[in-house]
This record gives C-alpha cells, sequence and structure tokens, in this order.
C-alpha cells in the first residue's frame, strides 16, 4: 500500500509540474524566432501574427529574425532554446526539405521540434521582372531555349520550396537556368525588382503589392488551381501537366515544452487565422489558412520529409 501510495503520488507531482507552467503562461516577452530576412512571407506572417498573439497572450511577442543556411540557423536557435513556450520559431516548408539538403544539422527535425501549427499553405509564383520579353510560361521556355543560361533564377535559399520548385520547372521544361542562392526571399526579390536577375519564385503575399504596381509580372502560381486573387494569372501545370510545389508555413517550439503550453499557442493561432480580418487579408494574398492542430502537423512535416527527399534524389541535389 505505501509503494502505491508513492507512485500515485509522484505522478500526481510530475501532472503538477506540467500544469504550472501552463497556468502561469506567459509571464514575460515571447520570441518568435523568423529563420529569414526580412520582407520574405515569413517575416510577413510573423509581424501581422505577433500583435494578434501579444493581444491574445497579454505579454508582447517579439519577432527575431535570424537568417542564414536556408532557414537551418533560426530553427536550430529555437530547437535549442529552452523548452518553456518564450521562444517559438515560424518556417516555411524548408523545415521539411533540408534533412535532404544537408549532410548533418544541427538538430533532429522531428526529435527536437515540437509541432504547434500549420498556419497557412500556398502555391510559389513565377515572377519575372518587366524587362524579360516572355509573356507567359511557354514563352519563358522558348526563351531559356534560344538563350541557354541567360535568365537567371534568384532562390530564397538552397532546400527551400522555391529552390526546388524551379529545379521541378527546370528539368519537366528541359531548360538551362541557373540559380542564384540568396538567405531569404527579401534578397532575391530585391534582385529582379532591380533588374540584376531576370524571375523567382515567391508566395503571392510576398510579391502582390509589387505586380499590382506593376515592378513585377506573374508568369504562373505553383499549385494545381490558379488563385481567387489572381484568376488571370494561369497554372505552370497548364503548360507543364503534372507541375506541382505546395509552400506552407509552420510555427513550432522546442521539443519539450509542456502540452498545456502548446496546445494554449495552437488555439491563440488558429483563432487569429480564423478572425474575418486576418483571415479575409490571407485570402486575399493568395494564402489557404490551415490552423492545423500540433499532431496533425507533425504528420504533415513527415510526410513533406518523404515526398522531397525522392524528389531531391531525382533532381540529382547532392547535400551538402
Amino acid at each position: 500500500m505505501t509503494r502505491c501510495t508513492l507512485m500515485v503520488s509522484l505522478v500526481l507531482i510530475g501532472m503538477s509540474a506540467q500544469c504550472a507552467p501552463a497556468q502561469d503562461y506567459p509571464a514575460r516577452t515571447i520570441r518568435l524566432v523568423v529563420p529569414s530576412t526580412p520582407g520574405g512571407t515569413s517575416d510577413i506572417l510573423a509581424r501581422i501574427l505577433a500583435p494578434k498573439l501579444s493581444e491574445a497572450l497579454g505579454q508582447q511577442v517579439v519577432v527575431d529574425n535570424r537568417a542564414g543556411a536556408s532557414t537551418v540557423i533560426g530553427v536550430a536557435l529555437a530547437a535549442k532554446s529552452a523548452p518553456d513556450g518564450y521562444t517559438i520559431v515560424i518556417t516555411p516548408a524548408a523545415l521539411a526539405t533540408n534533412p535532404s539538403m544537408f549532410i548533418k544539422l544541427p538538430f533532429d527535425t522531428l526529435r527536437d521540434l515540437a509541432p504547434i501549427s500549420r498556419l497557412v499553405e500556398g502555391p510559389s509564383m513565377l515572377i519575372v521582372h518587366p524587362s524579360v520579353p516572355a509573356k507567359n510560361v511557354k514563352e519563358l521556355i522558348a526563351l531559356a531555349k534560344a538563350k541557354p543560361g541567360s535568365l537567371i533564377v534568384a532562390s530564397s535559399g538552397k532546400g527551400t520550396v522555391p529552390h526546388l520548385a524551379h529545379e521541378l520547372f527546370r528539368i519537366m521544361a528541359g531548360v538551362d537556368m541557373p540559380q542564384v542562392l540568396y538567405k531569404g526571399t527579401g534578397q532575391g526579390m530585391i534582385s529582379v525588382i532591380s533588374g540584376e536577375l531576370a524571375l523567382f519564385y515567391a508566395s503571392p503575399i510576398a510579391v502582390m503589392p509589387l505586380i499590382n504596381a506593376g515592378k513585377l509580372r506573374g508568369l504562373g502560381v505553383s499549385t494545381t488551381a490558379r488563385l481567387q486573387a489572381l484568376p488571370e494569372v494561369p497554372t505552370i501545370a497548364e503548360t507543364l501537366p503534372g507541375y506541382e510545389a505546395t509552400q506552407w508555413f509552420g510555427i513550432l517550439a522546442p521539443a519539450g515544452t509542456p502540452r498545456p503550453i502548446i496546445d494554449r499557442l495552437h488555439r491563440e493561432l488558429a483563432r487569429a487565422l480564423r478572425a474575418q480580418d486576418l483571415n479575409a487579408r490571407l485570402v486575399a494574398d493568395g494564402m489557404v489558412v490551415v490552423a492545423s492542430t500540433p499532431d496533425e502537423f507533425a504528420r504533415h512535416i513527415k510526410s513533406d520529409m518523404e515526398k522531397w527527399a525522392k524528389v531531391i534524389q531525382a533532381a540529382g541535389i547532392k547535400p551538402e
């Protein structure tokens, strides 16, 4: 009886230790790590969501840009932080591609991170500088074949979905269009806006204002359906049947973060994403709200890791 009572007491103590942080959470500022440069989709989403979370949680949520190594630097920082809910990270689908792009990562994607929610998903859009004479994907392919190597692509980083979206395009179209790898979407965007490089791939939310202002031109989207916000822009698959490369963005915490804190953050994020004003804005920017549960997000990461590993192998990309 004494041993049984002791075991029950230890279980109750453990449960209390798990519940205590959640009851007091949050008691100070929360850091939201963005593993890319300002101006990219991760950064834009973080700055949209941070005020919403701050209001809901009663503590300030501060955006901290830590770009480099195709999001690896920022994600590693978050993965190695204390698992107390005060450091979280927003990441694109590069989280699922990087394990196949790098021989050794400073963290284990499935073991060292606790998924909170897959926030949104959407296409990468194939964007060109207005000086590029091609007005559609078919003309772009013809131009690339006529002048091999002359059209240089700005990429948001090695192993990111935009990088792989172009590798898939290059293989399916049979064209020579080299890529320059930057640390994030923002830098690649600047190089194309200035006319230094010809084209790049980006989430619509990052480029819609520039397209509307005539500073960039969208030739195609990487999903199988046209965007509600830009129905005049065709899908790449309309020219290259079978082409598809979907981008997503999610928030995670360090592994070991108490589940009550994970669940609290998920509830507040889902509430913010489904609010009429924010939902309408995201749809207008070409995104689809997902707001998945932590468990759903965990399954999606694992599935995407397997999918992109096959694409990377087929493209002949060697891990570094």
